[in-house]
């Protein structure tokens, strides 16, 4: 069966109850995914194999009162079994095509400049790396929308 990509919307929080290991920092919390799921700002694209969550990208829209709206990426997280199949791309490429349907004009995420793997994702789906020199530091990317 091949990975499906689902954008989960309010009343898709069931999807979250078959999750890999290692896809979430922690277990999911019915009552937060219920929260998240109901919140219109908030948005996650995950990969799903054979009813498992197997990879995710989350992210907020928001706005300001003299900017157009932006997508903030929060996390990226693809199961070990998964990876090096391109799901990354296809939950953030599903993901800043959630933005582009909000009217974003730009999206972008942070990443520590030593995380090799994330920083060549985020160029991999257009992200524009910005500059820091530091190995520690966060480096950010933006993505035109």
């Amino acid at each position: 069966m091949a990975v499906e990509i689902k954008i989960l919307q309010s009343g898709d929080e069931a999807v979250l109850s078959r999750v890999a290991a290692e896809v979430f920092d922690n277990p999911v919390d019915p009552a937060l995914a219920r929260e998240f799921l109901t919140d219109p700002r908030h948005h996650i694209a995950v990969a799903v194999d054979d009813g498992l969550v197997v990879g995710f990208a989350s992210g907020v829209h928001y706005v300001h009162p003299d900017k157009p709206a932006e997508l903030w990426i929060n996390e990226v997280g693809i199961a070990a079994s998964h990876q090096g199949q391109g799901l990354g791309k296809m939950v953030m490429r599903a993901l800043l095509q959630v933005g582009r349907d909000h009217g974003c004009v730009e999206a972008w995420v942070l990443t520590n400049v030593g995380n090799t793997a994330a920083r060549a994702l985020y160029v991999s789906v257009g992200g524009t790396e910005g500059a820091d020199a530091s190995e520690d530091a966060a480096i950010g990317y933006a993505f035109e929308l």
